[in-house]
C-alpha cells in the first residue's frame, strides 16, 4: 500500500530546499533575524513598521521551528536574532509608555550589530557545510520502491560470536522499480526504515570517522526518492540484479542515490549490511550489532586481517544470491513474494566500494553466478587466484605510487589476469568518498569528498557504473570504452587466455 504523509503541510515548510540547503521556515526566521538588526540602522519613520514585520516573521517561525524540530544550524541564528531582539523592541515599547526612545550611540551599537549578523551567518554556513543530504531524482523511468529483509545462513557459523549455535545473519536492502505512486507518496526514510533505526546508525557512522553525532544529526532527518513496499512495477518484466558490499564500517544505505538511480532504469538492488562489520546493524528483533573490527594502524597487519574480512563479506554476498534466487522461484504453495518471478539472477553484478570492492572481487573469483565486477575504489585484499573470468569495472581516484605505492599495481595485476575484457576508470577530482552519498552531507572539502561537488559526484559514479552493467548484463549496443572515457582516464586490459 502506498502511504500519504501525515501532516503534508508540515513537510513542505520543513523540506529542504535544494541549493539553499534550508528549509523554508529556516529561511523565514533567518530573514526575520536579519531584519530585526537591520531595523536598528533604518531611518525613524521605517523602522517601527520593519521591527514588527520582522518580529511577526521571526517568532512564529521560530515556535513552528521549536515544534517540528530545531537543527543546530539554526541556533545561531536563533540566538542572534535572540540578542538583537530587545534593542529593536526597547524603542517601541518606550514609545508605547510614552517615554523617551532612547538609542545607543552608533558607535556603540556597531559592534552589537556586526556580532549579531556574524552569529547569524553561521547559521546558513552551517547549513551548506553540514546539510540535511537532498538526493538527485532518478532519471530512469521507473518509480523506485524499497523493502528490507534479513536472512540466516543455518550453515554458516558466526565467526565473530564465541556462540557454536550461532548462525551468520545478514540484513539486505532492495531497491526495485516499482509502480509510480499518487502524489504525497511516504518517502523512505536515509539510513533506516525508522527514524529510531536511521539516528542509531547515523550516531554509529559519527563513532566511526570520528565526529561528534550533532554535526551529521541532519542526516537521519533526510528522505529518499524510494518509498517503502511500493508495488513492484508492471508488465512482467523480469529485472538484472546488483549485489553491493559497503566500505569497512559502512552500512547498507551508504550508496543510496546510486541504488535508486539504477532500480529507476530496471535493476533490483541487494545492499548487505554486515554484523560486526557495519558501524550498525539494526536486526528484526530490535537488538543493534555494532562494529568489532578496526584497524591497527599498521599496514601490513590490516592487510592480512582485511584478508578474512573479505572472506566473509564474499560469502555474505554469495548467500545473498542464492537467497535472491529462491526468493525468486518460489512456488505458489510457499509465502509469496512481489518479487518472485520479477528478478533475472542469470544476469547478476556484484558490485562494492573500498574493502566492499575486494568482496565483490573475491566473490567474483569463488561464484561464477556473477556476470559482472564492479570495483568502487577498492584495493584488492585476498588471493590474485583463481583469475577473475568476468567483465570488471574499477573505478579510483588519482593514485600515485608517492599516495600509495601498491594499489594501482595490485589492481592492475588483479585486472590483467582477467579472461574478459576489463576497465580501470580514474575519475578527475574524486576521493574515496566520491564514491557513496557522502558529497550530499560532508562539507565539501576536496580531500574529504573531491572536487566535483554534490550534484555531479552521485551523476558520474551512476553514469559510468550504468553504461557499464547495461553493457555486460543487457548487452546493449555501443561504444562502452568511448562511454567510459568521457568521465576519465581509461584504461582498458583484453581477455588474458594465456590461461
Amino acid at each position: 500500500m502506498w502511504q500519504r504523509i501525515p501532516g503534508a503541510e508540515y513537510g513542505r515548510v520543513t523540506e529542504i530546499i535544494t541549493g539553499l540547503y534550508m528549509s523554508p521556515l529556516e529561511v523565514l526566521a533567518l530573514l526575520g533575524a536579519v531584519a530585526l538588526v537591520v531595523a536598528r540602522w533604518l531611518p525613524p519613520a521605517a523602522r517601527p513598521r520593519v521591527t514588527i514585520a520582522a518580529g511577526a516573521v521571526f517568532v512564529p517561525s521560530a515556535i513552528v521551528l521549536s515544534v517540528t524540530g530545531i537543527r543546530w544550524q539554526t541556533l545561531p541564528v536563533l540566538a542572534g536574532a535572540a540578542v538583537a531582539l530587545p534593542f529593536a523592541l526597547s524603542p517601541l515599547l518606550r514609545r508605547r509608555t510614552g517615554r523617551p526612545a532612547w538609542r545607543a550611540r552608533w558607535w556603540l551599537a556597531l559592534p552589537g550589530s556586526v556580532a549579531c549578523v556574524g552569529l547569524i551567518a553561521t547559521g546558513p554556513v552551517a547549513a551548506w557545510a553540514f546539510p540535511v543530504p537532498v538526493f538527485p531524482e532518478p532519471s530512469g523511468r521507473f518509480a523506485v520502491g524499497t523493502r528490507v529483509v534479513q536472512w540466516t545462513d543455518p550453515l554458516r557459523p558466526e565467526s565473530f560470536t564465541a556462540d557454536p549455535h550461532d548462525r551468520r545473519t545478514v540484513v539486505v536492502q532492495l531497491w526495485y522499480p516499482a509502480r509510480k505512486g499518487p502524489a504525497g507518496a511516504q518517502r523512505a526514510q536515509y539510513l533506516g526504515r525508522t527514524e529510531h533505526e536511521a539516528r542509531t546508525v547515523s550516531d554509529a557512522l559519527a563513532r566511526e570517522v570520528g565526529l561528534p553525532g550533532f554535526l551529521v544529526d541532519g542526516v537521519p532527518r533526510a528522505r529518499t526518492h524510494s518509498v517503502f513496499n511500493a508495488p513492484v512495477a508492471g508488465g512482467g518484466e523480469r529485472f538484472p540484479v546488483v549485489l553491493f558490499s559497503p566500505g569497512s564500517g559502512g552500512v547498507r544505505t551508504q550508496n543510496t542515490a546510486w541504488a535508486e538511480e539504477l532500480a529507476s532504469h530496471g535493476y533490483v538492488v541487494a545492499a548487505l549490511d554486515h554484523p560486526y562489520d557495519s558501524a550498525a546493524v539494526v536486526l528484526a528483533d530490535g537488538r543493534t550489532i555494532h562494529a568489532e573490527i578496526a584497524s591497527t594502524g599498521d599496514r601490513d597487519e590490516d592487510d592480512k586481517l582485511a584478508v578474512g574480512w573479505t572472506a566473509v563479506r564474499a560469502a555474505d554476498l554469495g548467500f545473498v544470491l542464492s537467497q535472491l534466487d529462491h526468493l525468486d522461484h518460489l512456488d505458489r504453495g510457499e509465502m509469496t513474494d512481489p518479487l518472485t518471478g520479477r528478478l533475472d539472477t542469470s544476469r547478476v553484478a556484484v558490485t562494492g566500494h573500498s574493502i566492499g570492492g575486494a568482496a565483490a572481487l573475491q566473490a567474483a573469483r569463488q561464484d561464477r553466478r556473477f556476470d559482472a565486477v564492479i570495483d568502487l575504489d577498492g584495493y584488492p585484499h585476498g588471493p590474485a587466484f583463481p583469475s577473475l573470468q568476468q567483465p570488471t569495472l574499477a573505478l579510483t581516484q588519482a593514485i600515485t605510487p608517492g599516495t600509495d605505492p601498491r594499489y594501482i599495481p595490485r589492481l592492475t595485476e588483479a585486472l590483467k589476469l582477467s579472461t574478459a575484457t576489463s576497465y580501470r576508470l580514474t575519475v578527475p577530482g574524486a576521493a574515496h568518498l566520491t564514491f557513496m552519498d557522502g558529497p550530499l552531507y560532508l562539507p565539501p572539502v576536496p580531500s574529504i569528498v573531491g572536487f566535483l561537488g554534490r550534484s555531479e559526484s552521485p551523476h558520474v559514479v551512476a553514469a559510468t557504473t550504468l553504461a557499464f552493467l547495461d553493457a555486460t548484463l543487457r548487452h546493449k549496443p555501443g561504444d562502452l570504452a568511448g562511454a567510459l572515457s568521457a568521465y576519465g582516464d581509461l584504461r582498458v586490459y583484453p581477455p588474458d587466455n594465456s590461461g
